[in-house]
């Protein structure tokens, strides 16, 4: 089994590690197909509560490793293939109901953008730095940032990215919405390690399922997404763990009114 992405489980929490340091943990073509599996394999599993993605060494991920793939003889055929192979794996773990925080240290760039917001949280050091780099090296954005980029910081701030060398610093990534959190670096692993805990502690089920309605409802009509909000809190209302806790809910109420 390839180890450019490590899975390691612990109860129901699944950990993705992207682990090619040595290369800033931009993916080949090899890594990309590991990623999609992984994707595949995490996301179909029902014991699976939440997920924590994060990577070995001083960078997060430098996106697509363009120099493999450069040196490697591959046409752009090719290259597309894998582009679609990456993107599978994105598009399969951002609409699934599996709630993903995203540990980030070091450098994020270019296609790396789009896996740290393939994260529904995203935990950030305060030393972690973000920027494109596409259009200086003659290409198109991919993995997803094309779409994640802007719906996570709107569509100017994406284009400032995007069609300049700027790289922003955590502060700013947090004053743009790019991030939900900024803390010293070695506190990082520990509060992305909360986040998912919350998650696994309390209505598990139903913060991926909140998480699902929020990804996949940004590509449809209003009034399907109104059905699915319909169907999914009446099939959430019929479970144990929604009746045990609108009860609780509804004991702590009345005992603060009286």
């Amino acid at each position: 089994m390839s180890d450019s992405i490590l899975v390691a489980r612990e109860g129901a929490l699944a950990r993705v590690t992207f682990n090619r340091p040595a290369f800033l943990n931009a993916m080949d073509f090899e890594m990309g197909r590991r990623w999609r599996d992984v994707a595949h394999e995490l996301t179909s599993d029902a014991s699976v509560g939440a997920v924590i993605l994060d990577a070995a060494g001083p960078a997060f991920c430098a996106g697509g490793d363009v120099i493999a793939m450069a040196t490697s003889g591959a046409s752009g055929v090719e290259v597309t293939e894998t582009a679609h192979i990456i993107h599978d794996g994105i598009r399969t773990f951002a609409l699934s109901d599996k709630p993903i925080v995203a540990a980030v240290q070091g450098a994020v760039a270019g296609g790396g953008l789009g896996l740290m917001l393939t994260a529904d949280y995203v935990v950030a050091s305060e030393s972690a730095k973000f920027v494109s780099k596409y259009a200086n090296i003659g290409l198109t954005p991919d993995l997803g940032v094309s779409t994640l980029l802007p719906a996570a910081i709107g569509q100017r701030r994406a284009l400032q990215l995007l069609l300049q060398d700027r790289t922003i610093d955590a502060a700013t990534a947090l004053d743009w919405g790019l991030v939900a959190e900024v803390v010293p670096a070695a506190e990082v692993a520990d509060r992305a390690r909360a986040v998912a805990d919350f998650w696994l502690a309390n209505a598990t089920a139903a913060f991926g399922e909140a998480k699902r309605l929020v990804r996949v409802g940004a590509d449809r009509p209003f009034e399907v997404n109104l059905h699915d909000e319909a169907a999914s809190i009446g099939a959430r209302f019929d479970t144990d763990e929604s009746r045990t806790r609108v009860a609780a809910f509804a004991a702590a109420s009345a005992k603060r009114s009286s």
